[in-house]
């Protein structure tokens, strides 16, 4: 069956609202011989003559009748899934939203996050979901609606991607480790034993990178796959935990940080999400309530942790 006109519905509900072939043709902004040729097609397509004249005016047949009603639904309905999105009511919005991310963001983020979302839009929940790769299939099938990660050259291109901030490693152990006293070098660093957090199993990271390049090596005495794990160890241990500053802030808060003995590459974590929820606009909001949450926290003095200069 051949796909029928959808147009010839906007042009049925115009004639018969307006009872006229030169004033539906005026409202369309439509020549009369067009309209015309249009009501043919619409006599043609529905097997009746749907306005007859009476006189010099039109009048609609009974079929006509009783399809006004419903054409005129039709359109409107049709016209308001083709207009741009009206402005978001928070106070009603009623949806949840799944964020994938790693150990520390919920810590330093998540309370004020949820407190936003409770002022702002009652009825929007947040499911925090720890993220355990970097597969991006959850994004693009919807199970996920927004990851937070650092932007790698494996990152699909096609993912839309927004800088939340940067950070750096610093380096933490127990309070009455041996580095949380004195001098801390480059020699002390590198002879101590670390825990090398790797949520991908993986021996070696960014760090081990760009320690190798300088033609230094730790001591790697174990392996976790979050931060949260590497500072726990820490704490009733000699290990040495190298982890991202600003996302651990509240994880550390009891431990002994200090900076790093050598210089070592800047992170930058980001929010990651699929092309089509782009233009959604509850998720366009949720995205910049996260922003500005994270801009807030940040901006906030660091008096959980002293960052020790080495």
């Amino acid at each position: 069956m051949s796909t029928p006109d959808l147009n010839l519905l906007i042009t049925l509900d115009a004639l018969l609202a307006e009872g006229s072939v030169a004033r539906a043709a005026q409202r369309l902004h439509l020549s009369p011989s067009a309209m015309s040729r249009a009501l043919a097609r619409l006599r043609t397509t529905t097997g009746d003559p749907l306005l007859v004249r009476a006189g010099r005016c039109l009048v609609p047949t009974p079929r006509a009748i009783e399809l006004r009603d419903q054409v005129r639904q039709l359109v409107q309905d049709a016209t308001a899934v083709l207009r741009p999105v009206e402005q978001l009511d928070l106070g009603h919005l009623v949806r949840t939203f799944t964020l994938r991310t790693s150990d520390g963001f919920v810590e330093n983020f998540g309370p004020a996050l949820i407190q936003r979302l409770a002022a702002e839009a009652p009825g929007v929940r947040v499911y925090f979901l720890q993220k355990l790769s970097k597969d991006s299939t959850p994004l693009r099938e919807g199970s996920v609606d927004l990851d937070t990660g650092v932007v790698e050259p494996g990152t699909s291109p096609q993912l839309h991607t927004r800088l939340l901030f940067e950070d750096r490693f610093v380096g933490v152990v127990r309070h009455g480790h041996p580095l949380s006293q004195g001098q801390i070098t480059v020699a002390r660093y590198m002879a101590g034993q670390h825990v090398l957090v790797s949520r991908r199993g993986l021996d070696t990271g960014l760090l081990d990178q760009t320690f190798n390049s300088q033609g230094l090596q730790r001591n790697i005495a174990t392996l976790v796959s979050g931060f949260a794990a590497a500072l726990a160890l820490t704490r009733d241990s000699q290990l040495i935990a190298t982890v991202p500053e600003r996302h651990t802030r509240h994880l550390r808060s009891d431990l002994f940080s200090f900076t790093l003995p050598l210089p070592t590459p800047a992170i930058g974590l980001s929010l990651i999400w699929h092309p089509r929820m782009d233009a959604d606009p509850a998720h366009r909001w949720l995205r910049g309530c996260i922003r500005e949450v994270c801009t807030q926290v940040l901006g906030q003095p660091d008096t959980l942790s002293k960052i020790v200069q080495a």
